[in-house]
């Protein structure tokens, strides 16, 4: 198993990483730069034997971490931080490289990324529970909380590192162990995120981290183990339904992290200038490859017009091409399905009579790219509105009246997030607080902080991520009578 030569991180590890040691593994599978479709690296493909194995090593490890003292799983989530801001270039290049976001923008996610180490590193020594009088006076009530115990975690390829720091760092900070199993088109961030741990001084088995091209294969004996006591997911609703099934017959503890179909909302009392500049920073992140970018833009009749030129002209502006290229604002996308996808819904959108403005020029290049641009006159019906883009287009309805538009705000099953703009501020806040979604953005098209709780209602998941809520995801509540 290798990195290829050309690869300028010749020396990052491609083996599975489990009981602090990496293995060598004669089933590879590869790893492709999606700017140049050039695979660029050769990783370790587990089998259904190496999952049982990995949480064997975290079962094993399970008791002696959740015995640990508080401050020294801080202490080593805060030197885990550390190591990372120090090896952040080396970071940023891989995300880079093995998913295609533009250089200056990895960078910024290996800060958003640490931060949920800091974060669960503070919150992990604060401690809980209530000791009091019951009612009835005859005994006392103690209520703790305990490390849940060994824990499933699947992350996705767009945020390669802070979605494994986002369910690592609580985990750890909780006292419990973790089995990674990372998306197969970005194992490698994953897998120097393992040495930045071993080389911190986490202990053996209380990490492991797998690779693999059959999820199915791996995951099924993992999930359904008496001995595993939580699952996390970040990915499709698609696939968490059926994740939520195969937990069901255990009971099992989950958290999920779903998709999203977020509305954009501009009110009549929008000012024009921060609307347009916020649609742009929640639709491009990432290539508008994010649970959170938003998906359909609902504009007030009386500025929809001049909403869509602007946009449009915005994008049509934006550098297109490979993220290690200075300069490069908007990058490829992960793979060819994802390009022909978001084709499909364009194509379907303007049979329906959508108009496609110009949009930005993409490079002649064998990589994924589509080029960023705005829909306008777009049928309710269309593809586009009811389904995850997941990419750099975006589609304009207008609305007439503020009902109206929450209406067509809520008419989806997903939940995740929704962004408003409106500098009437009683009518703009009761909106948000009709906005049927774990989260708003209120005049702001960023919201994510690893100090907040991160999570959606309705088909966009269960549970939260960030903030205090997500270290209670891995803690479980335990009562104690005590008679005098």
């Amino acid at each position: 198993m290798t990195v290829m030569a050309t690869e300028p991180l010749a020396d990052i590890p491609v083996g599975h990483y489990i009981d602090g040691r990496w293995t060598d593994d004669e089933a590879t599978m590869p790893v492709e730069n999606p700017a140049t479709g050039a695979v660029i690296a050769q990783v370790a493909d587990a089998h259904a034997g190496t999952g049982v194995a990995a949480l064997d090593a975290a079962v094993a490890a399970q008791s002696d971490w959740a015995a640990t003292d508080p401050r020294r799983r801080s202490d080593l989530l805060m030197a885990v931080f550390r190591l990372l801001h120090e090896r952040a270039e080396r970071f940023a290049t891989l995300i880079t490289l093995e998913m295609g976001k533009p250089y200056a923008e990895a960078l910024s996610e290996v800060a958003y990324g640490a931060e949920f180490l800091r974060w669960f590193a503070e919150e992990g020594v604060r401690g809980g529970g209530k000791y009091f009088r019951a009612p009835t006076g005859d005994r006392r009530i103690l209520v703790t909380r305990q490390a849940v115990g060994p824990v499933f975690a699947i992350t996705p390829w767009n945020f390669p590192l802070a979605m494994v720091t986002r369910k690592i760092a609580p985990a750890l900070a909780a006292g419990c162990t973790v089995v990674l199993k990372p998306a197969p088109q970005t194992p490698l961030t994953a897998l120097e995120f393992m040495r930045v741990l071993h080389d911190a001084g986490v202990p053996a088995g209380v990490v492991n981290c797998l690779t693999t091209s059959n999820a199915a294969e791996v995951s099924t004996p993992v999930i359904t183990d008496e001995r595993l006591r939580k699952l996390t997911f970040t990915g499709s609703t698609t696939v968490g339904r059926l994740l939520l099934a195969q937990a069901s017959r255990r009971v099992l503890r989950t958290s999920m992290e779903l998709g999203g179909n977020a509305p954009f909302v501009v009110l009549e009392s929008a000012d024009l200038d921060k609307a347009v500049s916020g649609a742009v920073a929640a639709k491009m992140r990432n290539t508008g490859q994010a649970c959170v970018s938003a998906n359909r833009f609902l504009v007030h009749e009386s500025l929809a017009a001049a909403f869509a030129q602007r946009l449009a002209a915005q994008l049509a502006g934006l550098p297109v091409g490979d993220g290690m290229r200075p300069g490069t604002q908007v990058g490829p996308l992960i793979d060819r399905a994802a390009v022909d996808r978001v084709a499909g819904l364009v194509a379907d959108a303007v049979d329906r009579g959508a108009r496609l403005l110009p949009g930005a020029e993409i490079p002649q290049s064998t990589g994924y790219f589509v080029a960023p641009a705005v829909l306008t006159e777009v049928d309710p019906a269309a593809r586009v509105l009811r389904e995850e883009i997941f990419g750099p287009i975006a589609p304009i309805t207008a609305f007439t009246t503020t009902d109206e538009a929450l209406a067509a705000a809520n008419a989806t099953e997903a939940g995740l997030i929704g962004y408003v703009y409106g500098e009437n501020l009683g009518e703009t806040m009761l909106f948000a607080e009709g906005m049927q979604t774990g989260m708003v953005g209120v005049n702001t098209g960023v919201v994510s902080d690893a100090a907040a709780p991160f999570g959606g209602v309705k088909a966009s998941g269960i549970g939260r991520e960030g903030g205090s809520e997500g270290l209670e995801e891995y803690l479980e509540t335990k009562y104690i009578g005590v008679a005098f």
